[in-house]
C-alpha cells in the first residue's frame, strides 16, 4: 500500500499548484478586464479627438518617440542603431513647408492711384515757390466696393442709302450668352460659381453679398443659373474622365452628404476620382454600394488606390482592376493604438514611418529609380512588418486597437505590397482624401444638398475648381472664359479646355481671337 504520508504530501503539492494556477488565472482575467476598460476609454478619447483634430497632423508621434522609433527600427532590421550606407547615400529630405516671411510686396498687376501729400507751407505758397529735390513713396492696400455693371446691348438697324430698297434692313445678331436669353453674363456666372462652390458660401449669404453690391438676386435665380449651366459643362467633365481612365492608376474615396427630403434629410454620397497630376473629378450617388462603384468606375482598367471597403471587392475578381491599399490607413490604426499599447504601436509606427521617409527621398525620381530604391530599402521593411504582425497577432486581445491594426494589415497584405511592384504607384491615398476635404468643408457651410440635380451641379463645378487648384489656374477668369468658349467649341477637342491643358490653350491664337471678340468678356477686363 502507498505511504499515506507521501500521498498527503503530493495532495498538498497539487492543491498548492492549483491555487497558484487559480491566482494566475484571476490575475490574467483582471488584466484582461483592465485592458478592455483601457481600450474603451481610449476609444472614447479618440472619438472626441477626431471631432477637432483630423488628418495627418493629428497622427504624428512626439519628437522623442520618433527618435526612439528609428533606433527600434534599426534593431528590428538587424542593422543596429547606426545609419546604413543606403541611408547615407539617400538622406531623408525635410519637408519644404513655407514659413511666414512678413509683409510681401504688392502685385504689380494691381492698379495704382497716386496720392500726393504736400507740406502746409507748399500748399500756401504754391509749387512755383519751391524746387522739388526728391520724394518718398510708400504703398497702402485699399479696397473699392465691388462693381456691378449692366451691359446694354444696342443693335442699330441700317438700310443702304440711295439704293431705293427700304426693305433690306441690316442688323447685327445678339452676342451669344452661356444661358440663352439669360440675365447673367460670363463674368457674373463665374462669380456665383466660385463663391458658391469654391468659397463654400450658402445661398442665403450670397443673397446678402450681392445686395450690398446693389443688386437683389433670389437664391432660386442663382440655383437656376447653375442648373442651366450644368449641361454646358458636363461634356467637358466627361472628356476629363475619359482621359483620367487612360492613366495607369487612379485614386478614389467617398464621403456622406445630406440631401433635402420632405420629412427628413436622406444620406447621399460624394465620390472623388483623382488622376494625380491631371484631373480631380467628383460624382454623386444616392447610395454607397457596389452599384454606385460600378457606375463610378465603369470602363476603367488598371490600378485602383482605395481604402479596404467591401464596396470595391467585386472589382478585383477578374483582375482588370488591381487593388492598391493605403499605408496611411494602416498608420492610422497604429496611431489609435498608441495610448493603449504604446510598445507595440511604437514598433508598428517605426516601420511604417520609415516607409514614408524613404518615399520622400524619391518623390520626384523616375519610375525605374523608385523601383530600385523600393526593392533595396522598402521591401525589407515591408517583409519585417508583416512578419512582426503575424508573430504578434496571437499575443493581443480581441477588440483592442492594436489587434484591429494588425488584423487590418494582414487582411490587406497583397494590396499593401502592390506599390513595390510598380514605381508609378503611390504609398498612400492621401491625394483623394485631401481633395475630398473640399466637400467636407463645404457641407459645414451649406449643410445639405437641395436635390439630386443640385448634387450633380455641385459635382460638375467642384470638379473644375479642384482641378484648377491642382494646376494653379485662377478659377474666376477660367470659368468666365469657359462660359465664352464652350457654346461654340468643337466637341472632339473638349479636353483642351480642361485645367490640365488651359495654360497652353489660353495662349493659342484661336482662343485669344475668340475671347477678344466677346463683348461681355471685354467688359470684365475694363477697370
Amino acid at each position: 500500500m502507498p505511504d499515506l504520508k507521501q500521498l498527503a504530501e503530493r495532495l498538498d503539492a497539487f492543491e498548492n499548484e492549483l491555487t497558484q494556477v487559480k491566482q494566475s488565472l484571476s490575475s490574467a482575467e483582471k488584466a484582461r478586464d483592465q485592458y478592455h476598460q483601457l481600450y474603451l476609454e481610449t476609444l472614447e478619447r479618440c472619438r472626441k479627438l477626431e471631432r477637432g483634430l483630423l488628418g495627418q497632423k493629428s497622427e504624428r508621434t512626439p519628437h522623442d518617440e520618433a527618435q526612439l522609433s528609428l533606433g527600434m527600427l534599426g534593431l528590428l532590421l538587424n542593422k543596429g542603431a547606426e545609419p546604413s550606407e543606403d541611408s547615407e547615400t539617400t538622406p531623408v529630405k525635410p519637408h519644404n513647408r513655407q514659413r511666414p516671411t512678413g509683409r510681401k510686396p504688392l502685385p504689380e498687376t494691381l492698379p495704382r492711384v497716386d496720392i500726393y501729400v504736400l507740406p502746409d507751407d507748399v500748399q500756401r505758397r504754391g509749387l512755383d515757390a519751391y524746387t522739388k529735390i526728391g520724394e518718398d513713396v510708400s504703398e497702402v492696400l485699399e479696397r473699392r466696393s465691388a462693381a456691378m455693371v449692366v451691359a446694354r446691348i444696342i443693335k442699330p438697324k441700317f438700310v443702304l442709302k440711295d439704293s431705293g430698297d427700304a426693305t433690306t434692313v441690316l442688323q447685327a445678331s445678339t452676342p451669344r450668352l452661356p444661358i440663352e436669353r439669360g440675365l447673367a453674363g460670363p463674368g457674373m456666372l463665374a462669380d456665383t460659381l466660385v463663391k458658391r462652390w469654391d468659397d463654400h458660401l450658402p445661398l442665403n449669404r450670397l443673397e446678402k453679398i450681392y445686395a450690398r453690391d446693389g443688386i437683389e438676386l433670389n437664391r432660386s435665380t442663382i440655383c437656376g443659373w447653375h442648373t442651366q449651366l450644368t449641361p454646358l459643362f458636363k461634356p467637358l467633365i466627361d472628356a476629363m474622365r475619359f482621359d483620367a481612365f487612360e492613366q495607369p492608376y487612379i485614386c478614389t474615396d467617398a464621403t456622406g452628404v445630406l440631401v433635402q427630403a420632405k420629412e427628413k434629410c436622406r444620406t447621399g454620397h460624394f465620390w472623388v476620382i483623382v488622376a494625380p497630376g491631371r484631373h480631380v473629378l467628383f460624382e454623386f450617388s444616392k447610395k454607397h454600394d457596389g452599384d454606385a462603384v460600378d457606375k463610378l468606375l465603369a470602363g476603367y482598367e488598371g490600378y485602383l488606390v482605395a481604402d479596404a471597403h467591401v464596396v470595391y471587392d467585386h472589382l478585383y475578381s477578374d483582375g482588370t482592376v488591381k487593388e492598391v491599399n493605403c499605408w496611411a490607413h494602416v498608420r492610422r490604426y497604429f496611431f489609435k493604438a498608441y495610448t493603449s499599447d504604446k510598445e507595440r504601436a511604437t514598433v508598428g509606427l517605426a516601420m511604417i514611418n520609415a516607409l514614408f521617409r524613404i518615399e520622400r527621398t524619391i518623390a520626384n525620381a523616375p519610375r525605374k529609380k523608385k523601383e530600385r530604391v523600393r526593392a533595396a530599402q522598402s521591401a525589407p521593411i515591408v517583409e519585417r512588418f508583416f512578419s512582426w504582425c503575424q508573430a504578434e497577432k496571437d499575443n493581443t486581445l480581441d477588440d483592442t486597437p492594436i489587434r484591429d491594426g494588425i488584423r487590418y494589415s494582414l487582411n490587406q497584405r497583397e494590396g499593401l505590397h502592390r506599390f513595390l511592384s510598380d514605381g508609378r504607384l503611390p504609398l498612400h491615398n492621401n491625394s483623394s482624401e485631401l481633395n475630398l476635404r473640399r466637400q467636407a468643408v463645404g457641407r459645414k457651410n451649406w449643410l445639405f444638398i437641395g436635390s439630386d440635380d443640385g448634387a450633380e451641379a455641385n459635382a460638375v463645378f467642384v470638379s473644375l475648381l479642384a482641378s484648377c487648384r491642382m494646376h494653379k489656374v485662377e478659377p474666376w477668369a477660367y470659368l468666365r472664359d469657359l462660359c465664352c468658349l464652350l457654346p461654340t467649341w468643337p466637341s472632339h477637342r473638349l479636353l483642351e479646355l480642361s485645367p490640365l491643358k488651359w495654360a497652353a490653350t489660353s495662349q493659342s491664337e484661336e482662343v485669344r481671337r475668340t475671347l477678344a471678340l466677346d463683348p461681355y468678356r471685354a467688359l470684365t477686363l475694363s477697370r
